[in-house]
């Protein structure tokens, strides 16, 4: 069976290969994607102690919450990832300095 020990360890990994992705990478899709894999880890967290821990619905709906935030952070990086690219011509994350107010 599997018991609260083997979520928390996937949301250990994908919390650490989204930690190791948003500091390693430069390129700005990359960093995004290692942000999302934090949030998904932070979802998964929530709706396993509502599993285990507590009983009843305010995990899953905490991890929809934090779906739906996660969507409006991608929506709103895309936007500023389009705008860099526009400016640039690449998506370097050490290039964004210029843009600057």
């Amino acid at each position: 069976m599997i018991g609260l020990t083997h979520y928390l360890i996937v949301s250990g990994l994908l919390f650490s290969l989204g930690l190791t992705a948003v500091m390693i990478r430069k390129n700005v899709i990359a960093v995004l994607m290692g942000v999302e894999l934090i949030i998904n880890a932070a979802a998964l967290n929530f709706v396993t102690f509502s599993r285990f821990v507590a009983n009843g619905p305010a995990g899953e709906v905490t991890a929809i919450f934090v779906i739906v935030l996660a969507v409006a952070e991608a929506a709103v990086a895309l936007a500023i990832v389009l705008n860099l690219y526009k400016q640039l011509g690449s998506a370097n994350v050490d290039e964004a300095d210029i843009m600057k107010g």
